[in-house]
């Protein structure tokens, strides 16, 4: 499991980079770089990290289904996502 600061961090710069978007994407159309460079450094998209929803793991993570790859299996072996089974030939 993440520290709990950890996964509040990234809640933190999610809401940052939803607040300044539109005002970001008016910057960047208006070639000011210099009132690009006074926004928060949090507030950019490149900073964020996808982390798992489950256990707030940020390596080997999943886009499809949300999760880590660890939390994926164990979810997959219990059959709690449609349509994914153990494959074997």
């Amino acid at each position: 499991m993440a520290k709990e600061s950890m996964k509040a961090r990234e809640v933190k710069r999610q809401k940052l980079v939803k607040k300044y978007a539109e005002k970001r994407a008016a910057l960047k159309e208006a070639g000011d770089y210099e009132a690009l460079q006074k926004l928060p450094k949090n507030s950019s998209p490149v900073r964020l990290h996808n982390r798992c929803k489950l256990t707030g793991r940020p390596k080997g993570y999943m886009r499809q289904f949300g999760v880590s790859r660890v939390m994926f299996r164990e979810m997959a072996n219990q059959g709690l996502i449609p349509g994914v089974k153990k494959a074997s030939w």
